[in-house]
C-alpha cells in the first residue's frame, strides 16, 4: 500500500467532514420526529466527539502525504474508524427498534447509503475499508436477524437476505470501480511519463537545433562573406559567374537551415508575429528584383500586377509576408521551364490577396492535397531534380494560418499552378511610412570607433574587410573578458558582440559593460550565429541595441552600425543639452 493511498483517504475524510456532520444533524432531527426522546441528541453529541477524534488521527496522513504508518498507528486508525462508524450508524438500531415501520425503512436506507459511501471512498486502503464496512455490515445484516429472532417473525429474515444480495452487488461494483480507478491512475501515470519524456525530447531537439544552427552559420558566414568580398574586387566574366554560383549556393543552404528552424518553431507553437507598417509595392518590388533575373535566366517572364485599389501601406508582419511570397516565387521559378509567372495583387477592403500563377509543369490531381504536407513534394523525383526540403509550402501555409489568413492552390497538370495567399490586414492611412529598403549612408561610419568581440579569427578578418573600407577604426578582441577590459579603457561609438566565446560570453560582457562608466550607454549590437528566438530574448534582456545573425549581410551590418552611432550621438547631444 502506497503512502499516497493513505493521504487520499485522509483528504476525502477531511473534505467530507462538514457533510457528515450536517447529515448527522438531519438524521438526528428525523429520528427525533419519528420517535421523540433525548437519545437522538445524545447520539449527535457522540457523533461530534468521534468525528473530532477521527479528524485528529487522520490529520497526520494529510499533513505528511509521503508518510506510511507503522502497524501501531494503522491499528489506531482502524480502531478509530470502527468507533466512528459504530457511533454514526448506531442511530439505525434506535430507529429499528423504536421507530416502527417508518424507522425500519429509514434505518435500512441509511445503512445502505453508509455502506455505499465508505466502499467507494475508502477502497484505496484495504484495512480501513474493512474496518468501516464491517461496522456498517453488522448493523445492516444484524438488525433484521436480531429483529426476527426477538419477535419470532422469521419472514423478516428475507430482509437480511436482501441486504446480503445488496452487499454482494456492492462488492462487485466496488471491485469494478477500484479496477477502473487503478486503470485511470495507470493511464495518468503513463501519460505523465510520456509528457515528461516528450518535454525532455523537445528540449534536446531545441538544444540540437541551436547547436546545428550555430555550427552551420559560423562556417557559412566565412563562405558567404568571403564570396561577397570577392565580388567587390575586379573579376573577369567567368570569375564573376563562379562567385555568383557560390553566393547562390550559400543562399540555398541558409534557406534550408531557416526552413528547418521555422518548422521547429511552428510545431512547438513558439512562432511569434510582429505588427508593422509595410509599403506593399515596395515589398513586392524587392521580391521582383530578386527573382526576375533568375526567372529570365530560365527563359521565363516575371510580371507584377498590382490592382489600383490596393493601399500604399498595410499593417501586418512584413518579414513573414515576404517569407511566404519568397517560397511561392521560389517554387514558381523552380518548376517553370518556359512561359510566364504572374504575381497579381488585389484588395477587397479587408483582405490583401496575392496570387502567384505560373505556366509550369503543374501538379497531378492525386498529389494536389499533399503539396502542403511537411517534407512532401509533388513526386519522388522532385527532390532529386530541384532540391529542397519539402518544407517551404508547409511553412507558408502555417504562417498564413497563424496570421489569420489562408493559402490555397489550384493546378492543372501540364498547364501550371496558382497559389493564392489571402491575409486580413489593416490599411495604413495618413501615416508617414518610410521606404523599407535599407541603404548605406555614404561616410556615415567615417572616423567611428568600433569595438568587435568574436572568438573566430576568420570572423574578425571578415569584419575588418567589411568595415574598414567605410573609414571606421576597429578594435578587435577574442572574448567577452577582453571586450570588457577594452570598454573600460576608452569610449567607443558602437560595440559588436558575439554570443558564445571562451572566458566570458557576450551576454555577460554586455551586462557588465552596461554597468560601467565609460561605455555604459554605448549601443551594443549582437552579431551571432545563435539565431533562435530564445537567443534573441536573452539579448533583449541584456539590453542590446540590435540583433544581427550570421552569415553577415554587409549592407545590414553597415546600416545598423550607422544608425546605432547616430542614435548614440543624438543621445549624447540630448544629455549635454539637459545638463546645460
Amino acid at each position: 500500500m502506497t503512502a499516497t493511498a493513505y493521504a487520499m483517504v485522509s483528504q476525502v475524510r477531511y473534505r467530507e467532514l462538514k457533510t457528515r456532520i450536517a447529515l448527522a444533524a438531519f438524521i438526528g432531527a428525523t429520528a427525533w420526529v419519528v420517535t421523540p426522546s433525548v437519545w437522538p441528541g445524545v447520539w449527535f453529541a457522540a457523533v461530534l466527539a468521534t468525528q473530532g477524534l477521527d479528524w485528529a488521527v487522520f490529520r497526520r496522513f494529510r499533513l505528511q502525504p509521503d508518510w506510511r504508518p507503522d502497524r501501531a498507528y494503522l491499528a489506531l486508525s482502524c480502531a478509530v474508524t470502527v468507533l466512528s462508524v459504530i457511533v454514526y450508524a448506531g442511530i439505525t438500531a434506535y430507529l429499528w427498534f423504536r421507530g416502527g415501520e417508518v424507522g425500519r425503512i429509514f434505518a435500512m436506507v441509511q445503512c445502505a447509503g453508509g455502506l455505499l459511501h465508505v466502499s467507494l471512498h475508502m477502497h484505496h486502503v484495504r484495512p480501513i475499508l474493512i474496518a468501516a464496512v464491517a461496522s456498517h455490515a453488522t448493523y445492516f445484516l444484524g438488525l433484521p436477524i436480531i429483529g426476527a429472532v426477538a419477535t419470532g417473525n422469521w419472514h423478516e429474515l428475507l430482509i437480511a437476505i436482501g441486504c446480503l444480495l445488496y452487499m454482494s452487488h456492492l462488492v462487485v461494483a466496488v471491485r469494478q470501480s477500484s479496477m477502473t480507478t487503478t486503470a485511470l491512475q495507470s493511464a495518468r501515470d503513463a501519460e505523465q511519463r510520456a509528457r515528461q519524456k516528450a518535454e525532455v525530447a523537445s528540449a534536446a531537439k531545441s538544444d540540437f537545433l541551436a547547436v546545428v544552427s550555430h555550427e552551420i552559420r559560423t562556417p557559412m558566414n566565412a563562405v558567404i562573406s568571403a564570396a561577397n568580398l570577392l565580388r567587390r574586387t575586379r573579376l573577369d566574366t567567368r570569375q564573376r559567374e563562379h562567385v555568383s554560383m557560390l553566393i547562390d549556393a550559400g543562399d540555398v543552404l541558409m534557406g534550408l537551415l531557416n526552413d528547418v528552424l521555422d518548422f521547429s518553431k511552428i510545431e512547438a507553437g513558439k512562432m511569434e508575429l510582429e505588427s508593422a507598417a509595410m509599403v506593399v509595392r515596395e515589398r513586392l518590388a524587392t521580391l521582383n528584383r530578386l527573382w526576375e533575373p533568375r526567372a529570365r535566366a530560365n527563359g521565363v517572364r516575371l510580371t507584377l500586377r498590382v490592382d489600383a485599389s490596393t493601399p500604399d501601406a498595410v499593417r501586418t508582419d512584413p518579414l513573414r509576408f515576404q517569407q511566404i511570397l519568397f517560397n511561392l516565387l521560389s517554387n514558381a521559378v523552380k518548376f517553370t521551364a518556359d512561359g510566364e509567372i504572374v504575381v497579381a495583387v488585389g484588395w477587397d477592403g479587408e483582405r490583401l490577396t496575392v496570387a502567384v500563377s505560373d505556366t509550369g509543369c503543374g501538379i497531378p490531381a492525386d498529389r494536389l492535397a499533399q503539396v502542403f504536407n511537411s517534407f512532401e513534394q509533388a513526386d519522388v523525383g522532385t527532390t532529386r531534380r530541384h532540391g529542397g526540403t519539402g518544407l517551404g509550402l508547409s511553412i507558408s501555409r502555417k504562417l498564413a494560418e497563424i496570421m489569420g489568413g489562408t493559402l490555397t492552390v489550384a493546378s492543372v497538370e501540364g498547364q501550371g499552378s496558382t497559389f493564392t495567399l489571402s491575409l486580413p490586414v489593416e490599411a495604413v492611412e495618413g501615416e508617414s511610412v518610410l521606404p523599407e529598403r535599407q541603404t548605406e549612408v555614404a561616410g556615415s561610419l567615417q572616423g567611428r570607433s568600433i569595438l568587435a568581440a568574436d572568438d573566430h579569427e576568420v570572423n574578425r578578418r571578415i569584419l575588418t574587410l567589411l568595415l574598414e573600407p567605410h573609414g571606421c577604426r576597429l578594435t578587435l578582441v577574442e572574448n567577452g573578458a577582453e571586450a570588457l577590459e577594452a570598454a573600460s579603457r576608452e569610449p567607443f561609438d558602437a560595440i559588436l558582440m558575439d554570443m558564445q566565446m571562451p572566458v566570458m560570453d557576450g551576454l555577460e560582457a554586455t551586462r557588465r559593460i552596461r554597468q560601467g562608466v565609460v561605455n555604459g550607454g554605448t549601443p551594443v549590437i549582437a552579431l551571432t550565429a545563435n539565431a533562435l528566438d530564445v537567443h534573441r530574448a536573452a539579448w533583449d534582456a541584456a539590453g542590446v541595441h540590435a540583433f544581427l545573425t550570421k552569415p553577415i549581410d554587409p549592407v545590414m551590418l553597415a546600416g545598423t552600425l550607422a544608425e546605432a552611432c547616430a542614435a548614440e550621438r543624438r543621445q549624447a547631444v540630448d544629455s549635454a543639452a539637459a545638463v546645460a
